[in-house]
């Protein structure tokens, strides 16, 4: 049976990078610690993809350790803004065109300023959402870094 490709593998492919694909069963959205569960890998190689806003609405992505938590105050200073905000759930679609849960870092309606944490940095490989939920790529933090583009900060509350 084919498999069905999301947009986020589509342009993994045109840009050249190689990933793997991976599913789960999810009636909905789940957190990243039980993907992790679902894949059975570990939960320090899924990592979640969080928009904020400036106070000019102004959207920044941050793809982060699905346990951890995103650091406002040190996401604001990797990407110079004065402060951040979360985007609000019902925000997310119009600004992305992904949904709660299926949030890629690849493929959003617009090139938002993106920071994956420094975590990811010594990875061969982790995992993020591939645009929808249950479903995940798995590719080298370093290749998505070079094609989104986006920097590699400390982000998260340690």
């Amino acid at each position: 049976m084919r498999e069905n490709k999301t947009n986020a593998m589509r342009i993994l492919e045109s840009w050249g990078v190689s990933y793997q694909s991976h599913q789960y069963a999810a009636k909905g959205p789940v957190d990243g610690v039980t993907v992790a569960q679902h894949l059975g890998v570990p939960p320090e190689r899924v990592y979640k993809t969080l928009v904020t806003k400036d106070n000019k609405n102004q959207c920044y992505v941050f793809v982060i350790p699905c346990a951890h938590e995103l650091d406002l105050k040190k996401a604001a200073h990797a990407v110079q803004a004065k402060s951040l905000s979360m985007l609000a759930v019902k925000e997310l679609l119009g600004h992305t065109g992904y949904v709660r849960g299926g949030c890629s870092p690849i493929g959003m309606k617009k090139l938002y300023a993106t920071v994956i944490d420094q975590s990811a940095a010594s990875l061969e490989t982790f995992l993020v959402s591939a645009g929808k939920i249950g479903r995940q790529v798995e590719i080298n933090p370093a290749a998505l870094a070079e094609k989104l583009p986006a920097a590699f900060a400390d982000v998260c509350h340690r």
